[in-house]
């Protein structure tokens, strides 16, 4: 795969937003469909928004600076974005998505991130490395076209 882009954040209030606007930054230069760019933002803000959430509870003296990095690759037609967090150990692979609520009125708000990106990406990795989560989201464009 051919990196196209490195990002390295603090995770902090304003994480997401930069990412999300870095992220985009590529999608126009690399002139993705728009659609493809709506995956991936999305995708990338429910991952970044929980490991920034959950993923750094408390740092305390000796333990590493939080720190998070991201890379874009690109190969054979698919896009993959890379994130990398040395927080607690989480694996959204081994998270089953809850289940639908029959009627509006019994909905829940949340916790349905998970269903949203195995609906639009097409591939989801996850391993630990030392103390590392590293997390592959993979798209691919529509073959429609958009």
């Amino acid at each position: 795969m051919q990196t196209l882009a490195s990002l390295s954040l603090a995770p902090g209030h304003d994480t997401v937003t930069q990412a999300l606007a870095w992220l985009e930054s590529i999608a126009e230069r690399e002139r993705w469909p728009t659609r493809l760019a709506f995956k991936l933002s999305l995708c990338l803000d429910e991952a970044l928004s929980n490991i920034v959430m959950h993923g750094f509870p408390s740092t305390r003296d000796g333990s590493p600076r939080p720190h998070i990095s991201l890379s874009v690759l690109q190969a054979d037609g698919s896009i993959a974005i890379d994130i990398a967090d040395n927080g607690i150990p989480f694996d959204p692979t081994q998270r089953a998505s809850p289940e639908l609520s029959a009627t509006l009125d019994d909905a829940r708000i949340g916790g349905h991130g998970l269903r949203l990106m195995r609906h639009y990406l097409q591939n989801i990795e996850y391993r630990r490395d030392t103390d590392w989560n590293r997390l592959r989201l993979t798209a691919t464009p529509d073959t429609d076209g958009e």
